[in-house]
């Protein structure tokens, strides 16, 4: 599939493409429940980003000793000492994103796992009401992010035996993060259109309202995407994550904040870090119009396209709702 492109429509639309790539919708149906048939049988939603190309080929993220990524890296490097831990690193008690290293998304892969609190996007009928979600995890290897989307059987104390099914691939597209500017402001967007499943004009994959549409998944859309930050209150509009989980910038980040809550996605390599709060606004379904842009998909042009998702997770989540618009 590919990042696509992206084509000015006006002569000076004040917009600056700080990151462009692909993007991809799951879900989750609730524990216990083998399938989902509607918005209130969902547990989770997922965003996964693959950036490829922007502003810098290297881009910033957490330390992989960080985070879960550090969980994984660790239990790798102890299996290959045969168990030894003693020369494994330890994390200390902080749970998010923390520390730095340097990644060329052209060289390496990138991936963000991303949840949306209200398990679906802002509605776009409700423009200027935030809606909040936060990076799960973050990697350069993608069978970690697959390992996120499998089922997983445990017990508990209290309940017993859980079962939680794998996430189900809902859809793909290309993305772009963008930096626009507005008078005297400037603020941050996340763009996405819709690869697969192929929609029609209005966004609707059938007769029936499609998971697409219930999680308020359009064809294409604008949000303004704002970083929220860690060392400030989050207020009455959300709770937020436990202390413990939430990114611990490098200075470099943080100060980007001064002493406001919340600042624009601007480097995008916040949400290289797990535990990155972050708040989507819904800003309009028609991103012409708005920012004087047209994404262009591989498959606009070329009806034979593959689907990257296909590719990338098919082993590891279920693809009827991609390939059939239905919820299962």
């Amino acid at each position: 599939m590919g990042e696509g492109e992206e084509v000015k429509t006006r002569p000076d639309p004040k917009v600056e493409i700080q990151e462009k790539g692909e993007i991809f919708f799951f879900y989750r149906p609730k524990v216990n429940k083998e399938e989902a048939h509607s918005p209130d049988d969902v547990q989770r939603m997922y965003i996964v980003m693959r950036p490829e190309s922007g502003e810098r080929l290297v881009e910033e993220k957490q330390s992989s000793h960080s985070g879960k990524e550090g969980e994984k890296v660790s239990q790798k490097e102890k299996d290959e000492k045969d168990g030894d831990e003693k020369d494994v690193a330890k994390r200390g008690g902080h749970e998010g994103g923390h520390g730095e290293e340097e990644v060329n998304i052209k060289e390496k892969p990138l991936l963000r796992l991303a949840i949306m609190g209200k398990k679906s996007l802002p509605d776009p009928n409700k423009r200027g009401h935030p809606s909040w979600g936060y990076i799960d995890l973050v990697s350069t290897n993608i069978d970690n992010i697959k390992a996120a989307m499998k089922g997983e059987e445990y017990d508990t104390a209290t309940r017993g035996h859980r079962h939680t099914a794998a996430a189900r691939a809902l859809a793909e597209g290309i993305y772009r993060i963008l930096r626009h500017q507005s008078g005297r402001q400037s603020h941050t967007h996340l763009i996405y259109k819709i690869e697969f499943p192929v929609l029609d004009a209005e966004g609707v994959s059938g007769p029936q309202e499609s998971p697409l549409e219930a999680l308020n998944i359009d064809h294409e859309a604008s949000f303004l995407i704002q970083i929220k930050n860690p060392e400030q209150p989050g207020g009455s509009q959300f709770r937020g994550l436990p202390e413990k989980r939430k990114a611990a910038f490098p200075a470099s980040l943080q100060g980007c904040f001064g002493r406001k809550r919340f600042s624009p996605a601007d480097p995008p390599d916040f949400l290289n870090y797990e535990g990155c709060e972050f708040l989507l606004i819904s800003a309009s379904d028609d991103i012409e119009e708005e920012l004087g842009l047209e994404l262009k998909t591989e498959c606009d042009d070329d009806e034979k396209c593959s689907s990257d998702l296909l590719q990338m997770f098919g082993d590891a989540a279920s693809t009827k709702p991609l390939l059939s618009g239905t919820w299962e």
